[in-house]
């Protein structure tokens, strides 16, 4: 029944999407929106609106965290592009010259600095110089929307609305990862020790492609939540230094794979929460972050504690850790940096938007 409602709640989504088309024209301050319904008249929608409404917002509302391999944070919010933070969130510049599309699903970073943006219809971007200059590198790819990137060693992987593509290096061009994912929405990416890549998609569970394999391959067994129901519909993949693969799924809690996703786990079932939006592993537990919450475990999963105070939202969008440089969660009121891994504060300088505009087809 949920999977259905799932289901039917992403064919809405796509259905409003096509109520209207914002066309970014170069040396205009505005965006063009235009109503099917109506004639061909556009509505005018200032970036400097004060309207209210369900996209009015004191800070961004942020999606995808990434830190640089020089330290720099950046932070992608969904209509209103990227923003960069040199002093771990105290104040943030907004960049991102050059990309079309203020929705950004994710990013990913080279050790080199090199950041990668993934858009909700624009497809990637890169930027070299610190995200201040953005180019699209879109050759190749079927589809634009672009949920998920990875960079390792010199290859960026990306979960896109056509399966997983790569790009080696510094290229331009995009080759889809072999064979069995077309047609297939991917939201999340992991690669383990051993080469072996693993996507998590939209309606079809877990994936697993390996250097010796021939094609992708589906982990049927054991993605079932404790209500008996299986859980296809992933959102968050990571593997941690043991590599074990954790799944963190849209509405059925946490599963851990011991043996490379042949068989999975879940571990949540003590979780307040099944809608999970983030996984890192911190001081020998694990965080997860949740649609009601940020939680944390000492003992795989048998018990959650929650570590929420000062989260002024609790519905989180996105969870990293970045090492020395503390815990960040990205949520619709901006973003949240822990220290301690127990409180909170808000790091928002800077990060203050104002109004979205409505998150319709960009070209």
């Amino acid at each position: 029944m949920r999977h259905g409602v799932v289901q039917a709640l992403r064919t809405i989504t796509s259905v409003i999407l096509l109520w209207g088309v914002l066309l970014c024209s170069a040396g205009e301050q505005s965006l063009r929106a235009y109503d099917p319904l109506s004639s061909n008249t556009p509505l005018r929608v200032s970036e400097s609106s004060t309207a209210t409404g369900p996209f009015e917002q004191s800070a961004a509302s942020v999606q995808a965290l990434v830190m640089s391999g020089n330290g720099i944070i950046y932070a992608g919010s969904f209509g209103h592009g990227i923003f960069r933070t040199m002093d771990r969130g105290a104040t943030w510049d907004r960049v991102g010259g050059g990309i079309t599309d203020p929705f950004i699903l994710s990013l990913a970073s080279t050790k080199e600095g090199t950041v990668y943006a993934g858009t909700f219809r624009g497809g990637v971007f890169r930027s070299h110089d610190e995200g201040k200059n953005w180019q699209p590198v879109n050759a190749g790819l079927k589809r634009f929307e672009v949920k998920a990137l990875l960079a390792v060693d010199d290859e960026l992987f990306a979960g896109t609305g056509d399966g997983v593509y790569r790009l080696h290096g510094s290229g331009d061009h995009w080759s889809p990862v072999t064979s069995g994912l077309e047609d297939i929405l991917v939201h999340a990416l992991a690669r383990s020790a051993d080469g072996t890549l693993f996507a998590g998609t939209s309606g079809k569970g877990v994936f697993r492609f390996s250097p010796r394999s021939t094609g992708w391959s589906r982990m049927r067994h054991g993605l079932k939540d404790h209500e008996g129901m299986i859980e296809n519909f992933i959102r968050v993949l990571v593997i941690d230094q043991d590599q074990s693969v954790f799944a963190g799924t849209f509405d059925g809690g946490v599963f851990r794979s011991v043996d490379g996703g042949q068989t999975w786990r879940p571990i949540s079932r003590a979780l307040p929460n099944d809608s999970i939006r983030g996984i890192v592993f911190h001081d020998q537990g694990v965080i997860v972050a949740t649609g009601n919450g940020i939680f944390k475990t000492m003992d795989k999963g048998r018990q959650w504690t929650p570590i929420n105070k000062g989260l002024a939202n609790l519905a989180v969008q996105v969870l990293v850790g970045l090492g020395d440089k503390g815990l960040y969660a990205g949520t619709s009121s901006g973003v949240f940096r822990s220290d301690d891994g127990v409180s909170w504060m808000a790091v928002n300088q800077g990060l203050e938007a104002g109004t979205a505009p409505p998150p319709f087809l960009f070209r």
